[in-house]
């Protein structure tokens, strides 16, 4: 590895580095050799309390301050992030084995977009004014909730922290992240550059460790909030654990979302879609569409197109700028997804494209497509997490919007078609959170992006995160002499 990528030290807790080495060893393994690059330890109780306290002693100062104060360090990190944008897609590379090419565009930028959408919104959160009858009047104020945990996946370590910390810092809470032990590198730079831009002591800390550790932060007395982007199942006990204290809850999960292409779509956007939806960081997104409903017209054309496409997959050295698809997360993932891939041919869908373990190094699998999937096979049931696509045939509208919705998940959903009256009409349908006109897997930071049914609770993203970050408070004023009934 030509690149440096042991951390200062295992944790961030109230500005600096901190390293206690009693805690679990954790190596990182950088998915594209399977060699240790680095090792972290695992927040013992001591650490993880130290870093709840430096946020909860940290929370009221912060909060007192102006969200102009607040804002500008914010928009003053975001810059800090983009003038080293090469330096951390690196390390989000070595991370996560995703190619350079991708995370250059795709991580760190997020991040820093989050950083500066909520660092000039950070003022703007007020309160309101509600007049009343004889002149009373009731205004609001739109206070912090305090302490914040966030528990990130290994998918997009740099984004998820930085989509978790800046809404929540912007509205005056204070938060501890803990990113997946899988990928612990990148949220220790974030908090790094906070501190860097002017964040106090304690603002935003990071601990390592596994389910251990996050259950210790999320049961804490002293935390207010609990932000989890993770699978359903994890959601399901971390909802329920912050539920015991009444903790509010953001919840962005998984799905099986459906992608629904119409005879009159522009057969390369449809492609082009699909590929964004199935094989973008190598299948590894929560909101991919890997069910591809293709309307019978249109299948044989699709499926043409589609592997003419992958004939342009360059799979190899994610440091190499003309790579364009790295290798899985890690060996565990790669041998779920494969058992998900031989599911797949026992269940009598058709393989058309991939399916195999290239003969190299690393954790790759090919970039697979399955057409004639039914709606009963796994592969259509199953969240997958890898670059699998299932291809499924339909012939009516009416058909492909039930059959789209015939899921307990409801993250994201996309159609393609020319028919823009249509288009509305599905996207209106569609039981999901996130849905798609003619694209698919875009999330910038001004819109809200998050799952209905079992994919999630609340949003990230948009003005509509300040729900998720704040409490209202309403303050009667009463302007008249006070009648009571005896």
């Amino acid at each position: 590895m030509p690149y440096d990528t042991q951390p200062t030290a295992s944790h961030f807790i109230a500005g600096e580095y901190v390293e206690d080495t009693a805690g679990d060893p954790i190596d990182v393994v950088y998915p594209y050799t399977g060699k240790v690059i680095a090792r972290v330890h695992a927040a013992t109780p001591a650490i993880a309390d130290r870093a709840l306290q430096a946020a909860s002693d940290a929370q009221a100062a912060w909060a007192a301050m102006t969200g102009t104060e607040r804002g500008r360090i914010l928009r003053r990190a975001a810059d800090i992030m983009r003038e080293r944008n090469h330096d951390l897609s690196v390390l989000e590379s070595c991370d996560t084995g995703k190619p350079l090419s991708e995370t250059t565009v795709a991580d760190a930028t997020s991040g820093a977009d989050a950083l500066e959408y909520f660092g000039g919104m950070a003022a703007t959160i007020t309160g309101e004014h509600i007049p009343l009858a004889g002149g009373d009047f009731v205004y609001t104020r739109r206070e912090p909730l305090g302490v914040c945990v966030g528990i990130g996946a290994w998918n997009y370590p740099t984004q998820i922290a930085c989509w978790k910390g800046a809404p929540a810092l912007a509205c005056g809470n204070t938060m501890v992240f803990k990113p997946s032990e899988t990928t612990p590198l990148c949220a220790l730079k974030v908090a790094e550059i906070l501190t860097e831009a002017g964040a106090p002591p304690g603002v935003y800390n990071v601990v390592q460790g596994m389910g251990a550790v996050g259950a210790s932060l999320i049961t804490d007395p002293r935390v207010a909030k609990v932000s989890l982007t993770g699978s359903v199942p994890t959601g399901q006990k971390v909802y329920a654990a912050a539920a015991e204290g009444l903790r509010n809850v953001t919840m962005e999960l998984g799905g099986k979302s459906p992608q629904v292409v119409f005879d009159d779509a522009d057969l390369e956007d449809a492609v082009s879609g699909a590929i964004l939806g199935n094989f973008y960081s190598t299948g590894q997104v929560c909101s991919n569409g890997t069910r591809v409903f293709v309307q019978r017209g249109l299948v044989d054309a699709f499926l043409t197109r589609l592997t003419e496409r992958l004939a342009d997959v360059v799979m190899g050295d994610p440091m190499d700028m003309a790579t364009n698809f790295g290798p899985m997360v890690s060996a565990r993932q790669r041998d779920l997804v494969e058992a998900c891939i031989a599911k797949g041919k026992a269940a009598g869908a058709r393989l058309v494209h991939g399916g195999n373990r290239p003969d190299r190094e690393g954790f790759f699998l090919e970039p697979t497509v399955f057409a004639d999937v039914t709606d009963d096979m796994a592969l259509a049931t199953d969240e997958i997490f890898g670059p699998v696509m299932s291809v499924l045939t339909f012939d009516t509208e009416e058909e492909a919007l039930r059959r789209a919705n015939a899921t307990p998940y409801g993250l994201a959903a996309s159609v393609f078609t020319k028919d823009l009256t249509r288009a509305h009409r599905m996207a209106a349908g569609f039981e999901a959170g996130t849905c798609y006109i003619n694209t698919h897997n875009l999330a910038p930071v001004e819109a809200p992006f998050g799952g209905s049914k079992m994919s999630g609770v609340g949003r990230e993203n948009s003005k509509a995160a300040i729900e998720f970050y704040t409490q209202i408070k309403g303050i009667y004023v009463a302007m008249n002499p006070v009648e009571a009934p005896f």
